[in-house]
């Protein structure tokens, strides 16, 4: 076990978790994310990582079932059924209710309510969206005319954290930055001995970027194995992960036939995986809307405005040479049709080069103290709110005159985000060493938008590929 280990859980005692593939067993057979994981490894494991299995087992068996099939089935014979689990709330506006739906139960909008006390209890959390949660379900037979139906008897929030910033900035001021590289690896749940370098960790970092920066939209193309997908879809609660498919613009914007946002409203960030394989229903009007939102926040949908903090990142494959360099010289070739158009390309800050990533092996499971995922995935929700970056990367660097307002916007929006994640502790400009904010924020951040100007102007050479000049004033 290495040093970075034992220094995480000396630092943060109360915090720290032991990631040992042989007590994360107990979940096979249970496919939930990193967050719910740990917050049950942390709820029955003992200072020395030593696990109670069989406490695990029994909470297992009582709230998360190995057969979702059964739920239903239990409801109807009267049982009381107490799930921790992923639900999804809608407001029915014409019925005056509020329903829900759990997937992986196969229970749907329709069969599902909860009634006004539970959401008067809960008023500022139960919005629509989806929610994680401990939960009370009973079944309420036909009455009459009425239909019978599920109801939501009972609710506990999954919030088994209330991360505070302060103390985390704290902590990250007994950290390198060399250390500290290797806590963030760590807490993505991988070995920072895996990595050949700095290059790497931090082109695996960057993808951290859009879990902490409001409006932050990348582009990541890598070949398969990288780990893309586990990123977006396990270490937080906040983000959505959309794997191909149809994409429409109710599903994402705003839905006019329920006269309700869509899932960009209610996340920090959408990833949008397999981008490759991703159809839009109606490609011109999804091209409209995405510029606009990239651009601006918002979205004009009839006479909805629709306006959102929620960032995006796009992922897709990339054909390598033999070298591990990109086949074509032009990134977007094999994007759809829908995302070859620079106009759009253009409104993207930064672009990360997955083919700069090692495939995932053995020498990168983590075995090892680091910090726990839920509270993790809490410090970098907290960050997004944080004003006091941009203020410090307004102050700290000066471009030259008449500069592209995009540009200079991109980079601004990247350094920002590279410090909450490098330097949470450094909040204004008179405590900021000057070469590590230049060499971890500054320069990444117009390396990476001027990857997206150099293959905007492959595409339209209207777009010139020239970056403005940025420095550290």
């Amino acid at each position: 076990m290495n040093s970075i280990g034992q220094k995480i859980k000396q630092v943060f005692p109360d915090i720290a978790i032991l990631k040992d593939q042989d007590n994360y067993s107990v979940f096979n057979g249970r496919n939930l994310p990193s967050f719910v994981k740990d917050f049950l490894i942390r709820k029955h494991i003992d200072s020395d990582g030593n696990l109670n299995k069989d406490a695990i087992f029994a909470f297992l068996d009582k709230h998360i079932p190995d057969d979702n099939n059964v739920v239903k089935n239990r409801l109807l014979r009267q049982e009381q059924v107490q799930l921790l689990t992923r639900f999804i709330i809608t407001t029915d506006i014409k019925g005056g209710k509020v329903r829900f739906a759990i997937p992986d139960a196969g229970i749907k909008f329709n069969e599902a309510i909860i009634p006004d006390y539970i959401v008067g209890q809960h008023r500022d959390d139960l919005i629509d969206g989806e929610k994680w949660g401990v939960i009370k379900l009973i079944y309420i037979p036909p009455a009459g005319k009425e239909k019978g139906y599920i109801e939501l008897a009972d609710y506990k929030p999954f919030r088994p954290y209330k991360a505070d910033l302060q103390y985390f900035r704290d902590c990250r001021e007994q950290f390198t930055i060399e250390e500290w590289i290797d806590v963030l690896l760590s807490a993505m749940e991988y070995n920072p001995d895996g990595f050949s370098g700095t290059t790497q960790k931090m082109e695996f970092l960057t993808r951290l970027l859009i879990f902490v920066e409001p409006r932050l939209n990348m582009i990541e193309l890598a070949p398969k194995g990288t780990g893309k997908s586990y990123v977006f879809g396990n270490l937080s609660k906040y983000g959505w992960l959309i794997s191909g498919g149809k994409v429409s613009r109710a599903k994402l914007f705003y839905d006019k036939s329920r006269q309700q946002p869509g899932i960009m409203k209610n996340y920090d960030f959408v990833t949008f995986d397999e981008i490759q394989t991703i159809i839009f229903q109606d490609p011109p009007e999804m091209q409209a809307i995405l510029k606009s939102y990239l651009e601006a926040g918002n979205a004009t949908v009839d006479n909805y405005k629709f306006l959102s903090e929620c960032s995006t990142m796009l992922m897709g494959n990339i054909e390598l040479t033999s070298d591990f360099v990109p086949l074509n010289s032009k990134y977007f070739s094999k994007l759809p049709e829908s995302f070859r158009e620079s106009a759009l390309l253009d409104r993207f800050h930064g672009f990360i080069e997955g083919w700069l990533l090692p495939k995932l092996n053995d020498s990168m499971i983590l075995k090892n103290w680091t910090l726990n995922v839920e509270y993790f995935s809490e410090v970098l929700h907290l960050l997004r709110t944080s004003p006091e970056y941009s203020i410090l990367v307004n102050d700290a660097i000066i471009s030259e005159e008449n500069s592209n307002l995009r540009d200079l916007k991109a980079v601004k929006r990247l350094a920002a985000a590279y410090s909450k994640l490098l330097f949470p502790h450094i909040t204004s400009v008179e405590e900021l060493d000057k070469n590590e904010f230049k060499l971890y924020c500054l320069d990444p951040a117009i390396r990476r938008r001027g990857i997206i100007k150099e293959q905007c102007h492959k595409i339209d050479e209207e777009f010139k590929e020239y970056m403005p000049e940025i420095r550290i004033k």
